[in-house]
């Protein structure tokens, strides 16, 4: 796979598939620009490079209709502000409007197309809207983590139809990261895993069995496993028909010799009630609903996470959205933020986690990408990747 740093720009048309899918306010204004700001040294480099440079991205879920609530002319005069240089915003993502742009371009000009997914040819993988992509691009760039693990057009097809193919700065911190972590990491490894379900999971904990050494398992799901351990969750939220996967993934884990670490105790209020209480877990009663780990349980973490060379964080260890079942997660987060390994989290809600907490920027490595985040944590080569890998070939 090539990078930016290998391939000549200079008056050469280059395609960059970036991402941004971010929040608009209700004043069609970009609320976060985190996922902008990642890709600018990228952008940056091909204009400084010389090149006419075209951007396409997605915007939410239009399903190949063009609907203006989710056109990016609004991140088109956000990326503007952002690089200090005219961005000019071009209304179609393919052609005449396009073309014409192009022609009365000049070296170092920069465009943003409009939304890829406002053409049902993009999801689909359409081999000839891919070929209209690659109409007269000479170079093609994807920094496009977060989308990478998709086969769509912009992020798969096109490259069948561009010579020259590389992976942007963003792109490739994440794969230097993931190798860091889970390829070749210092030992030992620490996985912290969360959220609600042990199904949407099961994948990334099998995979990580005999490349981890400790396992923190917190969030509703870690109540099925403790369900399935026999012990009592009251009426908390339990995934009844993966007890049996949930017990089977303990033995493989065992005689993997893989240390798994779960909650001693919780946060949580009697149903229908709204008075908090923490409780160990065999004192939880029938109607008891836990939300949050408890104090004891945090302790535990915080012993396991002490010796650790490595760390990997995907998914909060209780509801932190709400005040009274916060403590977990943000304890969580600035105990790995104190340690002295490697620290890298991904996932949509642990990255809002560890802003709310304060430790975001304590972190090695905050991933881009929520659902490619977990795809390369649970083994699976990258659809967007491998095309990078192909191309020229």
């Amino acid at each position: 796979m090539k990078s930016l740093d290998d391939v000549v720009m200079r008056e050469r048309v280059v395609f960059l598939r970036a991402d941004f899918n971010v929040p608009l306010d209700e004043n069609k204004k970009v609320a976060d620009d985190t996922r902008i700001r990642a890709t600018l040294p990228t952008i940056e480099k091909i204009l400084n490079s010389g090149a006419y440079l075209l951007i396409a991205s997605h915007l939410g879920r239009p399903k190949g209709k063009v609907k203006p609530e989710f056109s990016l002319r609004p991140v088109c005069d956000h990326l503007s502000s952002l690089l200090g240089r005219e961005v000019t915003f071009v209304g179609d993502c393919v052609g005449d409007e396009r073309q014409k742009a192009l022609e009365r371009a000049k070296p170092g000009d920069c465009f943003l197309l409009e939304n890829v997914r406002f053409h049902e040819g993009e999801t689909k993988n359409d081999p000839e809207f891919a070929r209209a992509l690659a109409d007269g691009v000479d170079v093609y760039v994807n920094d496009a983590f977060a989308v990478s693990h998709r086969a769509h057009a912009s992020v798969h097809g096109i490259v069948k139809y561009v010579k020259e193919c590389a992976a942007g700065y963003q792109l490739q911190k994440e794969l230097e990261y993931y190798h860091k972590a889970l390829v070749d990491p210092k030992r030992p490894v620490v996985f912290i895993v969360g959220g609600a379900k042990v199904s949407t999971k099961i994948g990334v904990l099998e995979n990580l069995t005999d490349r981890c050494d400790k396992m923190l398992i917190g969030g509703a799901m870690a109540n099925t496993f403790l369900k399935a351990m026999g012990k009592s969750v009251g009426a908390s939220m339990v995934e009844d028909d993966f007890l049996e996967g949930a017990r089977s993934f303990l033995d493989k884990a065992e005689k993997a010799g893989l240390e798994v670490i779960l909650p001693v105790d919780g946060r949580g209020v009697e149903t229908g009630g709204n008075v908090v209480k923490e409780i160990k877990l065999e004192e939880i009663t029938p109607n008891f609903e836990i939300y949050d780990i408890g104090s004891g349980t945090v302790e535990a973490f915080k012993r396991a996470i002490a010796d650790a060379a490595t760390i990997i964080w995907n998914g909060p260890v209780g509801m932190f959205e709400k005040e009274d079942f916060a403590m977990g997660t943000f304890e969580v987060a600035r105990i790995v933020a104190g340690s002295r390994g490697l620290k890298v989290a991904g996932g949509g809600d642990t990255v809002s986690a560890l802003r709310k907490s304060g430790t975001y920027d304590r972190f090695d490595y905050v991933s881009t990408g929520g659902g490619a985040f977990l795809e390369l944590l649970e083994g699976k080569t990258l659809a967007g990747v491998a095309a990078l890998d192909e191309c020229g070939k």
